[in-house]
C-alpha cells in the first residue's frame, strides 16, 4: 500500500516514514504543507495520507481542511490525522463528514509502534481509528440519553467499536469470546433504537452516537 504524510516537523516525520515502511507501506511523498499534500495525493492517489491537524502557514487546521478535501475528491484515499492535543471540534468536523476510512490520534501514540502501525492498516482498509483520550472528549450526554440504558460491559463494548475495532479485536481487548460480542452488539443496537435497515450502518450509528456526534 502506498502512502503519503504531511508533517512540517522534520524529526517526526522520519519517524511516521520509518514506522509506515514497517507496517508495509511505501511511501510515495513527504511533505510539510497543507498544499503540497493535495498536489501529492493528486499525483500518486496513495492508500493513505498521514496528516498533521496544525501545520504552515497558519498552524491551526490547515491538515484538517486538507483532510476534507481529499475524502471529497480522492474517496479511495484514506486519512489519519495525527494532532499534539486533542481538538475534538476537528474530529467531529471529519466524522460528521465520513465514517471510514478515517483516523484520529495523538503524536504520542506514534512511539508505540505495533499499535500505530495496526491504526494506519486498520484506516487504510477502510475502518476507523480514534484515540482513546480524543473519544472521551468527544462524549456528549443527556439526562436522557438512551446510552443511560447500556450496561457497563456494553458501554466498553461499544467504546471500543467507536474506536474502530472488529469483534475479533473487541473480543480480545474485553478477554471473551465473539459470541459473546455479538450478543453485546445487537443489545446495544435495541437499546439505542437502531432497527436493521438496508440503508443504514447500525455499527457506524451506534458509534457516532456514542461519540456525539448523531
Amino acid at each position: 500500500m502506498r502512502a503519503v504524510i504531511a508533517e512540517d516537523s522534520v524529526l517526526l516525520r522520519i519517524g511516521v516514514v520509518k514506522v509506515l515502511e514497517m507496517a508495509g507501506f511505501e511511501v510515495a511523498a513527504e511533505v510539510g504543507d497543507a498544499q503540497a499534500l493535495l498536489a501529492a495525493v493528486e499525483e500518486h492517489r496513495p492508500d493513505i495520507a498521514v496528516v498533521d491537524v496544525r501545520m504552515p502557514p497558519g498552524f491551526t487546521d490547515e491538515g484538517v481542511r486538507a483532510a476534507l478535501v481529499i475524502r471529497r475528491q480522492w474517496p479511495h484515499t484514506a486519512v489519519l490525522l495525527l494532532s499534539q492535543y486533542v481538538e475534538e471540534r476537528y474530529a467531529a468536523d471529519l466524522l460528521s463528514a465520513h465514517t471510514s476510512g478515517i483516523g484520529y490520534l495523538l503524536k504520542q501514540r506514534v512511539a508505540d509502534v505495533e499499535e500505530f502501525a495496526e491504526a494506519l492498516r486498520r484506516v487504510a482498509a477502510g475502518g476507523t481509528a480514534l484515540d482513546p483520550q480524543v473519544v472521551s472528549q468527544l462524549l456528549v450526554r443527556r439526562h436522557s440519553d438512551p446510552l443511560d440504558r447500556l450496561t457497563r460491559r456494553e458501554r466498553e463494548v461499544l467504546e471500543l467499536m467507536a474506536g474502530g475495532r472488529s469483534n475479533a479485536g473487541i473480543a480480545r481487548e474485553l478477554v471473551v469470546g465473539e459470541s459473546a460480542v455479538a450478543k453485546h452488539i445487537n443489545s446495544i443496537f435495541t437499546k439505542l433504537d437502531l432497527p436493521k435497515a438496508d440503508t443504514d450502518h447500525r455499527r457506524v450509528l451506534a458509534a457516532l452516537r456514542f461519540l456525539g456526534v448523531a
